[in-house]
């Protein structure tokens, strides 16, 4: 089997996993699919729910479902806004905020269970490669700039960490 039809396999049964984990840890007061429109309201509350499509790979009538139950739920409330009656504003409830810091530790938990199966160095190693790959990692400052070389420094940095792989 290739890489890419290995990655795929073990990428899908471990995202699998954890999703039935958080499913199951976090009933039956919230879902992880809440959990990530809490997490979106954390980061950028107000929203209208317009505001959720770009982050939730949904559509908008599912989005609308979505929130019916988060709302039912005590989790969040839609207003409408003063000025525009015809726009809605969705912000967390104090119970929606509880249940988002819950989720969260949770879904670190879980992915941390993981992580503890490979060592230290793996692990480090591990949260870089995929963040890498996914386009996520944090910049690294390169240093001074002041000709010494130091433009190369990241480069050789994530070359030496990728060379530094260990077979487990």
């Amino acid at each position: 089997m290739d890489n890419a039809a290995v990655f795929v396999k073990s990428w899908t049964k471990l995202t699998k996993d954890w999703n039935a984990q958080m499913e199951a840890e976090l009933a039956p007061q919230l879902t992880a699919g809440q959990l990530e429109v809490l997490e979106l309201l954390q980061a950028h509350e107000p929203m209208k729910p317009s505001d959720l499509l770009p982050h939730l790979e949904t559509t908008p009538a599912a989005i609308t479902t979505l929130l019916d139950r988060m709302e039912r739920g005590g989790l969040v409330e839609r207003n409408r806004d003063e000025g525009d009656r015809r726009i809605v504003w969705v912000t967390m409830t104090a119970l929606g905020r509880s249940e988002a810091e819950r989720g969260i530790a949770v879904r670190s938990a879980i992915v941390n269970r993981s992580l503890e199966l490979v060592s230290s160095h793996n692990r480090q190693l591990l949260v870089y490669l995929i963040s890498k790959v996914a386009g996520t990692r944090e910049p690294t400052p390169l240093g001074d700039r002041k000709g010494n070389g130091s433009e190369n420094a990241q480069e050789t940095k994530d070359n030496n960490m990728e060379s530094s792989a260990v077979s487990t």
